[in-house]
């Protein structure tokens, strides 16, 4: 497992795509570390990746501990409510905001403001969690006297399926739902970020726009 060639190969396809997509900036790519050692985060260090993703707290505070201090950190997995005090204040960015209760709770525990993206199920499927893209609006609405809260952004997963086209698609939605949130000029929500595409679609990501995309096995492999 070479991390820096395949950072080379992934930073490739991103500019191709975003290319034919017309888009401006590149996104940021984050390393999603969940399922390999500290010793290949700090491979991916080496590469050049500073953006780091874990969805669980003990690998976060795992790797939060292991890489320099320059490293940026993303929770990007769902949050329970009464795990928020172990890890909010060591949090740079939190991608899976998705409902009132964890904010209130975010709100109350962290002693900054915290980097947030609203979790959007644009595909409406049950497995998947995140507001609908109606209740969006309704959402960050909620959000607006948390001053502890800032709205950077909207996250979505799509699902997994071989149909490219559907994929663009709800990333499209997602990418509009993000300019008419934006157009807002809220200044708690700036919602100028775009957290969507992982290994199997971080190209489609790129085409459409995404500022962030989150690859795990593509870039840092799986360990057995």
């Amino acid at each position: 497992m070479n991390v820096k060639n395949n950072l080379e190969q992934i930073n490739t396809q991103i500019e191709t795509s975003s290319e034919k997509g017309h888009t401006s900036t590149l996104p940021n790519v984050i390393a999603v570390t969940k399922y390999v050692t500290i010793d290949r985060a700090n491979d991916a260090y080496d590469a050049g990746i500073r953006h780091f993703g874990e969805n669980r707290i003990e690998g976060f505070q795992e790797k939060k501990d292991a890489l320099p201090s320059d490293a940026i950190m993303h929770f990007i997995g769902s949050l329970q409510t009464r795990k928020v005090k172990e890890v909010i204040n060591d949090i740079d960015y939190f991608h899976a905001l998705d409902r009132l209760k964890l904010a209130k709770e975010i709100n109350k525990r962290a002693d900054h403001q915290v980097k947030c993206f609203v979790q959007v199920n644009v595909s409406g499927e049950a497995s998947k969690q995140g507001v609908s893209l109606s209740e969006v609006n309704g959402f960050i609405e909620a959000l607006k006297d948390f001053e502890n809260i800032e709205v950077i952004g909207l996250m979505t997963m799509a699902p997994l399926t071989e149909d490219e086209s559907y994929i663009k698609d709800l990333f499209q939605l997602l990418k509009s739902k993000r300019d008419e949130i934006k157009a807002l000029n809220l200044n708690y929500a700036p919602c100028t970020e775009l957290s969507m595409g992982m290994s199997n679609d971080f190209h489609i990501a790129a085409e459409v726009g995404a500022t962030f995309v989150r690859i795990g096995t593509k870039l840092v492999g799986k360990e057995e």
